[in-house]
């Protein structure tokens, strides 16, 4: 649908990257892919702000960029992006190394935490959508 709002969501996890594309878009949201941080911050720069938020899992691929690196380079583009991290593992790190204003999502977590924590950030709100 053209009126969803485009959730960009990094998870190198096959499994995992179901589970959330399934759920964001049960709750409504249209969804964009990465696999990695390299190719997330390729999709943020060529985006033209086209993502309302982003959900990225905190570890993908060691020795690359991880899900910090990409929150960090959303929030270069747009101060006030929404960010929603998981992690299975990184939960204390949130305070030290997460971006203002976001959402931590401890693994395992079910479905609806998801979708409202996105929902909860994009109505803290940004700007309503063009």
């Amino acid at each position: 649908m053209e009126n969803q709002l485009l959730i960009l969501v990094v998870e190198d996890d096959p499994l995992v990257l179901g589970i959330v594309e399934e759920s964001l878009v049960e709750g409504g949201f249209a969804v964009e892919v990465a696999t990695s941080g390299e190719s997330a911050v390729e999709l943020l720069d060529a985006s033209n702000g086209k993502y309302r938020a982003l959900v990225t899992d905190i570890n993908l691929d060691p020795g690359k960029l991880d899900g910090w690196d990409v929150a960090r380079h959303a929030r270069e583009i747009d101060p006030n992006f929404p960010v929603v991290y998981m992690s299975g593992n990184d939960f204390d790190d949130w305070a030290s190394k997460g971006v203002p204003k976001s959402i931590m999502l401890p693994k395992p977590f079910a479905p609806a935490q998801l979708v409202t924590a996105v929902s909860q950030l994009l109505n803290a709100g940004t700007s309503p959508a063009a």
